[in-house]
């Protein structure tokens, strides 16, 4: 057989066998022919480099569902792997729930594609749907592209047993990704993921049906909610809207851009509910488009280089405040043109501070019984700003702070929820804001018309937003903060920089200082360990399958550097956070600076055994491996 070629060579008999294994296997399962005949083709070249790279490690389904590049094998993101994966993900809900087959599952998609490999977000989409109906599962297919938070939104609103988004979100364009919801409206956490990934493996070959995505057409299981969703989505986020005579007669402009994403008619559609003006749409980035023409990376959190062309056309224009969405419409970044006539972005901290003081002023304004504080929460991942706790030690609510990533603060959300409790607003620092719990995950969409609206609001007041972050910084502290990341390909040269700080002045010793400055605590969630509890063992949960150490030192600064679960970045955050008074801004930034790069990196940068590992400083934003890329999972 061709596929036996595959054996002849390559790194031990073992990973030869393997991959004749997966490759056979492949070619008898594969219907689509552009994959079908790249295998074939790399089979017939004995290719083992290629072979290796699509067919070495199946994707791994975590917390955060599949991310991975599109292409052939299974360590690819394709018509095949999207079938196995949701045959096991149908396996493992009918085990969970007994109703499944009268609630059904809702479905959406991106506007991702790859020619090359025949996958695009709306294929997956209509193979995720034919797996679950030729099951006798109803299935909420919506018929058009979607913010990635209408689907949690989706689940909740219409009592669904679970949800699925074929998406990347920010990722390069070569990428997709396949993300899970609960019916509790939140991402799937531990224990499910384990539970899902089991039953993939056990459902490998396609169902009978599998691959006739034209038996959903007609289907009386499939429904279309776009029509009623949106109408409803918008008819809730109405209630977020607290000045709506402001926004009528506001002068302030607004520019929008979805990055080449999905966001623009959703954006609009907000406006519109709040009686705003619609912003400026940047015409070159309006319409979705998969090659992402204008950027090198889609993603509004990487700032200024981003956002070059809604700059010149705010400009133009003469607005006063840049929307940008990601490619998803999940994250959201804001710019400020300042007097000096330079353009300042905020960070996802700043604003998480604008817009947790904003949702806290708005419900006290409507709210004068103080009694009802009790129940008021707000939520933040534990490597964002500790802005939010500030606020609520101030004026009497409640503040929790989760593991990093929305899958938490959703399922924490959830949880205060139904216990009563009213969860004002929930932020991670990475641009994502939760500010209407109708959805249990970072919306873009609401964020955008809520900060609309909050500027809005701060001009009758002949402020800005840059004016209303100091007043914030004022009256609860300044919170000073820096993040960056690494870029890494190297699972192993990755655990030997953690394990370096873990045994930084001998077998389990961590480091007590940082230059001049005197660590206080140190939580170690991947091992466990907390030295700021009793018991030295940490209270959020732990996880052996990523790193995360956190430094707190005696200044009142904050360290932690963890690994990305879907990029191969180690990400690193400082804070320094000063209690109300005459705290001296630039005094706490130069304080912080001295902290971060050169103090608290440096250490990361030494493999055991004294190796400088060759990484380099390129910019503020990216710290970057000099050595070539091997292989990310």
């Amino acid at each position: 057989m061709a596929a036996a070629a595959v054996v002849s060579g390559g790194s031990g008999p073992s990973t030869d066998t393997r991959l004749n294994q997966e490759t056979t296997q492949w070619l008898r399962w594969d219907k689509n022919p552009l994959t079908l005949e790249l295998v074939k083709q790399l089979v017939a070249e004995d290719n083992k480099e290629e072979l290796q790279k699509c067919f070495g490690a199946r994707m791994e389904f975590g917390t955060a569902g599949l991310r991975a590049a599109m292409g052939a094998g299974v360590s690819r993101m394709n018509d095949l792997t999207i079938i196995q994966t949701t045959q096991g993900f149908c396996r493992y809900l009918e085990k969970q729930f007994s109703d499944l087959k009268q609630r059904g599952v809702v479905i959406s998609f991106d506007a991702r594609a790859h020619p090359a490999s025949g996958g695009s977000s709306r294929r997956f989409a209509r193979l995720a749907a034919t797996t679950f109906i030729s099951q006798g599962v109803p299935v909420y297919l919506f018929s058009n592209i979607t913010p990635t938070p209408f689907v949690p939104y989706t689940v909740s609103h219409l009592k669904l047993c679970a949800g699925i988004m074929i998406t990347a979100s920010h990722n390069p364009k070569q990428d997709n990704g396949y993300k899970v919801y609960w019916d509790n409206g939140a991402q799937i956490i531990s224990p499910h993921d384990k539970g899902i990934s089991q039953a993939i493996e056990e459902n490998l070959e396609p169902w009978p049906k599998a691959w006739d995505d034209s038996l959903i057409d007609g289907n009386l299981l499939l429904h279309n909610p776009s029509v009623s969703i949106n109408k409803d989505y918008f008819e809730d986020l109405k209630k977020y809207c607290f000045h709506r005579s402001v926004n009528r007669e506001t002068k302030v402009k607004f520019v929008h851009t979805s990055v080449h994403g999905v966001a623009h008619d959703f954006v609009q559609s907000a406006f519109r509910a709040f009686d705003l003006a619609p912003p400026v749409a940047v015409p070159e980035q309006k319409d979705p488009d998969p090659e992402f023409p204008t950027v090198k990376y889609p993603n509004p959190e990487e700032g200024k280089g981003v956002l070059t062309l809604s700059f010149g056309l705010a400009d133009k224009t003469k607005a006063q405040i840049v929307l940008a969405n990601d490619p998803d419409a999940d994250r959201l970044a804001v710019a400020e043109k300042q007097d000096s006539g330079e353009w300042r972005v905020f960070s996802g901290n700043e604003l998480g501070a604008l817009l947790g003081w904003w949702l806290f002023t708005s419900w006290k304004e409507k709210n004068q019984d103080l009694s009802a504080l009790k129940d008021i929460y707000m939520l933040s991942s534990t490597v964002s700003s500790k802005i939010l706790r500030a606020i609520a030690l101030k004026e009497g609510f409640h503040f929790e702070e989760t593991l990093t990533g929305f899958k938490w603060m959703g399922n924490k959300a959830k949880q205060l929820i139904d216990q009563g409790k009213n969860v004002l607003f929930a932020f991670e620092e990475a641009i994502g804001y939760m500010c209407c719990p109708f959805v249990l995950d970072k919306d873009g969409v609401s964020a955008a018309v809520i900060s609309a609206e909050l500027a809005s609001f701060l001009a009758t007041k002949n402020l800005s937003l840059s004016q209303q972050l100091k007043a914030i910084y004022v009256e609860y502290g300044y919170h000073i903060t820096k993040a960056s990341y690494f870029i890494c390909y190297d699972q192993g040269t990755i655990k030997k920089l953690f394990e370096n700080l873990r045994n930084y002045d001998g077998k389990n010793k961590y480091p007590k200082t940082c230059g001049k400055f005197e660590i206080s605590s140190i939580r170690d969630l991947t091992t466990g360990y907390d030295d700021s509890q009793p018991d030295k063992k940490a209270v959020l949960p732990t996880s052996e399958s990523s790193q995360m150490i956190t430094f707190t030192f005696a200044n009142g600064g904050v360290a932690t550097m963890r690994t990305s679960g879907t990029e191969p970045k180690i990400k690193y955050y400082a804070e320094l956070c000063a209690p109300p008074g005459n705290s001296d801004p630039e005094q706490l930034k130069k304080e912080l600076n001295e902290l971060e790069a050169k103090r608290i990196i440096k250490p990361l940068m030494i493999i055991p055994g004294g190796t400088d590992c060759g990484w380099e400083l390129e910019s503020d934003a990216a710290i970057t491996a000099s050595h070539k890329p091997t292989a990310f999972p």
